[in-house]
């Protein structure tokens, strides 16, 4: 593994990448490694006033105002949202771009979830993942030497088994820069989830206090809506790993289960990959 180590994190959504592991990637990029956040479709589902169009190009600017914020690559593939499906070709094009970016490390959904584009993701990237060091697959794009250690972001899902992190990482000093791509998403922090939150009216109609809300009681929100609130979840998790004082001092974190479907998690692989 070179001393750049290069992070692909895949969402379904626009939001997604920001809102799992804008954290990881934050810390990424202020040790000098490459991020790249796919978003798996065009997000133009996810508004109660705006169309599908209009949607889609503001979500994609959103993405812009991410890349630059965070200093990270951001792609949007022109799937529809809400209509993504696990086909063959769909999984042809996810190979395709795996091996384009040649990750060390990919981050995205479990195939547990209440979204079917979450569902959906997860399940191409699952089918991908074996195949992208198959050179008679996808022939015209080489094929990977190795397989990228591939992992689940964390959610609140149960059944059929829970999140069980094998990574709890502190992402404290990184916050304000988490917040900061956040924030560029406002189709989506300050108009549709706190909509579909049932929220809408406690949002600032001040566009300078909205961010400021957002470090505050939205984020709290969306901790409770979206299982943001990973270091009270897995405190002992965090106290094994920096000890107990520092691991109780953990504001916010971010965790990482291991695929099975990806490569292994060596000793040497967790301290290349999870190196803060």
């Amino acid at each position: 593994m070179s001393e750049t180590v290069q992070l692909l994190v895949i969402g379904a959504h626009p939001d997604d990448c920001s809102i799992k592991a804008g954290g990881i990637a934050a810390r990424y990029v202020d040790a000098g490694h490459d991020v790249t956040f796919l978003s798996v479709t065009d997000g133009s589902a996810g508004h109660h006033e705006m169309g599908r169009t209009e949607l889609a190009q503001r979500r994609k600017r959103e993405t812009e105002a991410v890349a630059e914020t965070l200093g990270v690559d951001y792609d949007v593939a022109d799937i529809k949202d809400g209509l993504l499906e696990p086909t063959l070709e769909n999984r042809k094009r996810l190979i395709r771009y795996i091996r384009n970016v040649d990750p060390d490390l990919v981050l995205g959904p479990r195939p547990n979830d209440y979204h079917p584009d979450h569902r959906y993701t997860a399940q191409l990237l699952r089918d991908a993942a074996y195949s992208l060091i198959v050179p008679n697959i996808c022939p015209n794009t080489p094929a990977l030497s190795t397989n990228p250690v591939i992992g689940y972001v964390a959610d609140n899902f149960r059944t059929p088994n829970p999140f069980d992190p094998d990574v709890v990482l502190d992402v404290t000093d990184v916050e304000d820069e988490k917040i900061d791509a956040l924030d560029c998403h406002g189709s989506q922090m300050y108009e549709w989830l706190p909509y579909t939150f049932g929220e809408l009216d406690a949002v600032p109609d001040d566009e300078a206090k909205r961010r400021e809300w957002l470090a505050d009681e939205g984020l709290g929100h969306l901790a409770a809506h979206t299982e943001m609130n990973v270091a009270d979840r897995f405190r002992a998790e965090l106290e094994e790993r920096y000890g107990d004082e520092a691991g109780e001092a953990v504001d916010h974190a971010e965790a990482v289960e291991i695929s099975e479907y990806g490569a292994p998690l060596t000793d040497e692989r967790r301290e290349a990959l999870f190196f803060f």
